[in-house]
């Protein structure tokens, strides 16, 4: 539990950074400066080392470079709750499982729904309204859940850890393509050495933790060129970090990693992706283009879908008794973090630059504006209905 409320503490204030990268970057995309802003992104970077050749765009370097950072710390806190935390609590795990599983399908079906058959309905974008941000919604509910019991902290966190391993998921699953055989079994191989590499290097962890960036490296380089998505094998490295801890009474390897890759990533390389993602030109846009299938889709996708989806399925797990209800919580507040899991964000942007990579900027405008529209929709949402109960009790 302890690690846990540090873990909130740090996220509200990640949040608001999060938050503020987005703003800075819309605002710069619509001002008289907007060329610098889109020169930047779209500037390209070209990386050169020994036969590793590389030229991207720095959105693309952002998305698929600095990201797998972030999804490799995403899976070492993955790894960590299923073997250490409150995923490896079985009469704990069911409700936010549940609940994740609800908050993945319905918001996906919303999209579908809106999108099939209509004109400019697009399919490609239904897995954008799909994912939670951990760092939002956890900031939002830091912000307006003082009072209220640290079960619903809990419940949020461990759902948002299980949307996180979906959304892996889908981008292995959907976003990988032209895989090249012959380098996924080099990936292979230098994945199964990274995990037996803590029997050579037992009682030497900073040597350990030099191998596991090496190697970490190398897999991100291979997956570039084998065409699988960095975010997948980025979280299949972290589950090869050992949970050992160096010595007796120390922390295992693992939660130090977590604790010194968790500022820079937080503060430095989400804020970084929000700020090259978030900025889009509302020029050309008007009335009319509120009504866009694929905005619609992913805005009611995160703001309906994800609060029918979670609290959905946990009403229901809750009357069957298949599970259990958070600890000194009512069916209120339980709603109010059902609404905050609609906080899309990263996430969202993340897979909407996977789903439309390469596509038209209109269908990348609109995807950015659902984002925004039903991630703001239901932090302000979740935020009333949380306070409001935070004054009840």
């Amino acid at each position: 539990m302890k690690f846990t409320l540090e873990f909130l503490k740090t996220e509200a204030g990640a949040g608001f950074i999060l938050g503020l990268s987005a703003l800075i970057a819309v605002i710069w995309a619509n001002s008289p400066w907007a060329a610098v802003y889109f020169d930047f992104i779209n500037a390209h970077i070209p990386v050169q080392i020994g036969t590793f050749v590389e030229d991207k765009s720095v959105l693309k370097w952002t998305k698929e470079g600095l990201m797998a950072i972030f999804f490799f710390v995403v899976g070492l806190e993955i790894k960590y709750e299923i073997f250490r935390g409150e995923l490896s609590n079985p009469k704990k795990l069911a409700l936010p499982v549940l609940g994740a599983i609800g908050g993945m399908a319905a918001p996906a079906l919303v999209y579908v729904a809106l999108n099939a058959g209509l004109p400019g309905g697009d399919l490609r974008g239904w897995s954008v309204p799909m994912a939670t941000d951990i760092a939002f919604a956890l900031a939002v509910f830091a912000v307006v859940g003082r009072g209220l019991p640290d079960s619903l902290r809990v419940f949020l966190l461990t759902l948002a850890i299980v949307d996180d391993l979906g959304a892996v998921l889908v981008i292995g699953l959907f976003y990988s393509s032209g895989i090249d055989l012959l380098l996924c079994l080099w990936i292979a191989g230098l994945l199964v050495i990274m995990g037996l590499a803590k029997y050579a290097l037992r009682n030497q962890a900073r040597g350990l933790k030099a191998v596991y960036l090496v190697l970490f490296i190398a897999t991100w380089a291979f997956s570039l060129k084998a065409g699988l998505a960095t975010s997948l094998t980025a979280v299949a490295a972290a589950f090869m970090v050992t949970l050992d801890a160096p010595a007796r009474g120390e922390e295992s390897l693992l939660k130090t990693l977590m604790h010194d890759l968790h500022t820079p990533v937080s503060y430095g390389i989400v804020p970084f992706f929000a700020f090259v993602a978030s900025g889009f030109s509302f020029a050309g846009m008007s009335f009319a283009s509120l009504g866009d299938p694929r905005m619609l889709g992913v805005a009611l996708g995160l703001f309906v879908g994800k609060q029918v989806g979670v609290f959905g399925l946990a009403w229901l797990a809750i009357r069957l008794k298949i599970a259990r209800a958070p600890e000194n919580s009512g069916w209120g507040a339980l709603y109010g973090v059902s609404l905050l899991c609609g906080i899309g964000f990263t996430m969202s942007l993340f897979l909407g630059a996977l789903a439309f990579a390469d596509h038209a900027e209109s269908a990348q405008n609109a995807i950015k504006l659902g984002v925004i529209t039903g991630s703001l929709l239901s932090a302000c949402a979740g935020a009333i209905v949380l306070s409001r109960r935070r004054v009840a009790s």
